[in-house]
């Protein structure tokens, strides 16, 4: 792949993401089915510069393993998970989701990707606390991978 290639595909799963953050919360907030809320996105929003396909992945796939996902997160807390924010919990889903399911995006990538998000989305300080437990998902999700920035 080109550079060029590279960050419109960068740029595409970005835009996918900041879309599945706000499709994901909606789905925890109003218990909407997730093709109900897929099909209110794609018609509301601009998907041309959109990696669909990644977003159609996150949207449908975090949901399908929310509780073994919450299994991951929940030991890395300093309180219970039901005592998140809802933007902070979707954010980790979503991040604990990509590290663990989706190896080929780089995990350095994942995190930076979720604090943005969260810097967006989130309360104020909520970006630190999202990278401070995906990094900590991270390390114990992608050893191999993570072993090489210690």
């Amino acid at each position: 792949m080109t550079k060029k290639t590279l960050n419109t595909l960068a740029a595409e799963r970005h835009k996918a993401r900041h879309y599945a953050t706000q499709a994901l919360y909606q789905w925890h907030m109003a218990e909407a089915p997730i093709t109900q809320i897929e099909a209110e996105f794609r018609s509301d929003y601009d998907f041309s510069h959109v990696d669909v396909d990644y977003f159609h992945a996150l949207l449908h796939g975090v949901p399908a393993v929310v509780d073994e996902l919450e299994a991951v997160i929940e030991p890395l807390l300093d309180r219970k998970i039901t005592d998140l924010d809802p933007i902070e919990r979707t954010l980790l889903r979503m991040g604990v989701f990509e590290l663990r399911d989706r190896i080929d995006v780089p995990w350095k990538v994942v995190i930076n990707e979720a604090v943005s998000l969260a810097r967006k989305f989130g309360a104020t300080d909520s970006h630190k606390y999202i990278n401070g437990v995906l990094d900590k998902a991270a390390r114990s999700l992608r050893q191999a991978e993570t072993a090489t920035a210690r």
